[in-house]
Order: C-alpha cells, then structure tokens, then sequence
C-alpha cells in the first residue's frame, strides 16, 4: 500500500470535527507563509508538456518578464508549465512559490521553487491562488487547469471577488473552447456574451505583462 493511500485511508477514517483542524491548518500555514509576498500573479497549466516545448519557452519568459516588474510568481509547484514559471521566476531573482498538492503519483516540487507549501485538501490549495494573486496566466492545460480558469471567471462574474487579470495563452489552443463559449454556452443564454470578455486571450509573454500594467495603470487613475 503507498504511503498515499494510506493517507487517504486515515482522512477518510477521521472523524469530521477533527477534519476541520486538518483542513484550518492548510489556510492557517498558506496565510502565515504568503501574507508577506506583495503582489503576485498565478500561473496555471498542464504538467505534461515537455521542457522545450513553445509553451513551456513562452511560460518561462511570461514569468521573468513579470518577476522583473516586481511580481511575485505562483504555480503549483510541479513540473512542465509550472516548473517554467518557476523557473522563470528565479532567472529574473524574484519570489518564486510552488503549492504543491498530494496526489496518487507523488507530485514533486520542481528545483526552482524558492519558497513550497504543500496542501492535502484541493480547496485550502485553490484558495491561497485567488487569495494572493493579482492576475491569473493560464496556459495550455488539462482538466485542473481548467478548473483553475472556471473557478476564477465564476467567482468575477458572481461579484464574490473583485475583478482582475485572467490572460489565457495560445490561441490556437483556446480557439475551440472559445467558439464553444460563444456558439454554444452564451447562445442558449447559459452566460452572457459579456461574461466572456472577462478573459482575454494572447500569444506572446509580452503581452501578458501589458495587459496587465494597463488594468492596474487605470485602476491607479480612478483612485
């Protein structure tokens, strides 16, 4: 039996009151560890794109590019896009953090990570990700990159959270699930056409960084 397992056998076997310590020490370290890191963006995408790949180069220059304008740079401290976050981060000598999370193959953190909290419970995780971030970067991913994009655009569309950066790269890999978005989801009324200008999409790192300093550079100008 891996050591996983059988730390899903003793959660299960816990008792729910107890459950809740568990779960309050996850937000109680993430508060403790991140509350002191300033601005910070998130980067989000797949751990199987190999080292080398377009989008793992785009990623790594995106995160440099930030850490030089004085970003803090989060992933989830794995490998493939999140290590080229990371990685990127260090280059440019800024804050590089990795949320690494308990999984059945035993995620390792990536070696470029500066500053590692690990999470047990998905949802403590994806918290500290919105909490601390002031702009969401998602690359080509799967179905946790995805979650991570849909929660974020749930929570600005349903006013729980103040609106803010979410910058899909590549768009030929978005392309599909935009037209979706469009022909599908917003035609049988499911979302507004609106909802979808919360996101927007590009193909080059720099771009990132302008969209960026632009939302921020105006927000600056109405206070």
């Amino acid at each position: 039996m891996s050591n996983h397992t059988k730390r899903i056998i003793e959660d299960l076997q816990m008792e729910d009151p107890w459950r809740v310590f568990k779960i309050m020490a996850e937000f109680v370290d993430g508060f403790e560890e991140l509350g002191q890191i300033g601005k910070a963006v998130s980067i989000f995408g797949s751990a199987r794109i190999p080292v080398g790949h377009k989008y793992y180069q785009m990623a790594e220059k995106t995160a440099y590019l930030l850490a030089k304008e004085g970003y803090a740079i989060i992933t989830g401290g794995g490998p493939s896009i999140m290590e080229a976050g990371n990685k990127g981060a260090m280059e440019a000598h800024g804050n590089s953090i990795g949320l690494n999370i308990d999984l059945p193959f035993e995620q390792k953190s990536n070696q470029y990570v500066k500053l590692l909290i690990n999470f047990h419970y998905f949802f403590c995780r994806k918290v500290m990700f919105v909490k601390y971030a002031k702009a969401f970067v998602i690359f080509p991913g799967g179905f946790g990159t995805l979650d991570e994009l849909f929660e974020s655009l749930t929570l600005i569309q349903t006013k729980r959270m103040d609106r803010f950066p979410v910058i899909l790269v590549g768009s030929s890999y978005w392309k599909g699930m935009i037209e979706w978005l469009h022909n599908t989801v917003a035609k049988e009324r499911n979302i507004e056409e609106e909802d979808i200008a919360i996101f927007k999409v590009v193909d080059k790192p720099e771009d990132v960084v302008k969209i960026i300093k632009k939302f921020y550079g105006k927000k600056r100008k109405k206070k």
